[in-house]
């Protein structure tokens, strides 16, 4: 995702009060969205001057979104490999969703959104002030979490009710900026409120998908939808598989010593075993994509987090794994994040210390729990920059 720090929160709308195009100075070719029309009016003896050419390059706003751009077309764009219309497609950039302006090449942007870097046709983007008002209108205010534990309260009050405690890291959807405190968004839990000193906030705005991640997406809908036509033989088939596997080496988890004991290995008969077995899992978790996010919740229907969910998962398919994520990333079996495969966890850290794991399902896609305003999502494997990858299959 493309955030804007805070800093830009309050003056997206109106700031700068010019009309814009970009323009590219000097070999660099740097964009500066409306500067150009200063600059003609400047030179054109009009009504700008020296003072209105300082204020804009002055401008937190301008600094913010100066290189931000906006896709204004009926459905979506198709970025390309090279600045020409016969050049390969590489990926999309739907209407409204954001993009990095690296630099420009006659009528073409070279652009950055998401995990694809390529060229637009400028005709197909706003910068400048019709950014910033597409920005205000599409953006998504969130609230990350700043301290080792916030408590999330029921009033604006250090008094009130506590309704949640949440990580470091933790990402909330805002629903109301208040004097000292941020209303924001719990999911199935409803509304809270957290102190304004505890949390980040910023602006969110929707990026590009390639073409890969484009056809990961429509296969694991494809795998939902399937999964859920089949959801009664897939419980069965889940349930008879747990029974099965409890007289067998199944991995188990120890609390009391917190690793896989030694005599206790994850079972695989077979490669094809193996191969069913990731199948199934990947299979059972995109049955829940859509269901809310509740920090230290264990339940796939009514909330669960991130590692409530791959331990859910994997439990019901007869694996028994660590409840931390920590733990289940130091538990499994290290694979290379370029060998992984569906079925096998990733993980991502902040500050140095793991705090999040996600369920790798194959082309480049996980599925996890992610946040109380994503709910369990499917998305890019490097949303976030992993940090390790483990496999409980063998």
């Amino acid at each position: 995702m493309i955030k804007v720090r805070k800093i830009v929160t309050y003056c997206m709308i109106g700031t700068i009060a010019f009309a814009s195009r970009t323009v590219i100075s000097n070999a660099a070719e740097v964009p500066i969205a409306g500067i150009d029309v200063l600059l003609s009016d400047f030179y054109q003896n009009t009504d700008k001057d020296y003072k209105d050419i300082k204020n804009y390059l002055s401008s937190d706003f301008f600094k913010e979104y100066a290189d931000i751009s906006f896709a204004q077309v009926t459905d979506y764009v198709n970025i390309r490999k090279k600045p020409s219309e016969e050049s390969k497609i590489i990926g999309k950039l739907y209407n409204n969703s954001a993009a990095t302006i690296i630099s420009k090449k006659g009528e073409w942007y070279k652009v950055k959104s998401g995990t694809v870097t390529g060229y637009i046709k400028s005709d197909y983007l706003v910068t400048g002030k019709e950014a910033a008002e597409v920005a205000g209108s599409v953006g998504s205010k969130v609230a990350t979490v700043n301290t080792t534990t916030l408590k999330v309260r029921k009033e604006t009050s250090t008094d009130a009710p506590i309704i949640t405690l949440l990580p470091i890291g933790e990402e909330l959807k805002v629903k109301k900026e208040m004097d000292g405190w941020i209303k924001v968004s719990l999911g199935s839990q409803g509304t809270g409120y957290v102190s304004a000193d505890y949390v980040d906030l910023s602006t969110e705005f929707t990026e590009a998908v390639s073409i890969e991640e484009e056809k990961a997406k429509l296969a694991a809908e494809e795998a939902a939808r399937k999964a859920a036509e089949q959801s009664q033989s897939t419980d069965s088939s889940a349930n008879n598989n747990s029974s099965n596997n409890s007289s067998s080496n199944t991995a188990r988890y120890s609390a009391k010593s917190n690793n896989i004991s030694s005599q206790d290995k994850i079972s695989s008969n077979s490669s094809s075993n193996s191969s069913s077995s990731r199948d199934k899992i990947v299979s059972y978790a995109l049955k829940f994509q859509g269901n809310p996010y509740v920090y230290g919740g264990t339940s796939l229907t009514n909330g669960t987090d991130c590692s409530g969910f791959t331990q859910s998962v994997f439990s019901n398919n007869g694996i028994y794994i660590p409840r931390d994520s920590r733990s289940q990333a130091s538990s499994g079996k290290s694979v290379s994040i370029s060998d992984i495969r569906p079925g096998d966890l990733i993980f991502y850290s902040r500050n140095g210390s793991i705090n999040h794991v996600a369920l790798y399902i194959g082309n480049g896609q996980v599925i996890s729990a992610s946040s109380p305003k994503t709910g369990i999502v499917v998305r890019s494997y490097n949303y976030r920059q992993p940090v390790k990858a483990v496999s409980y299959i063998n």
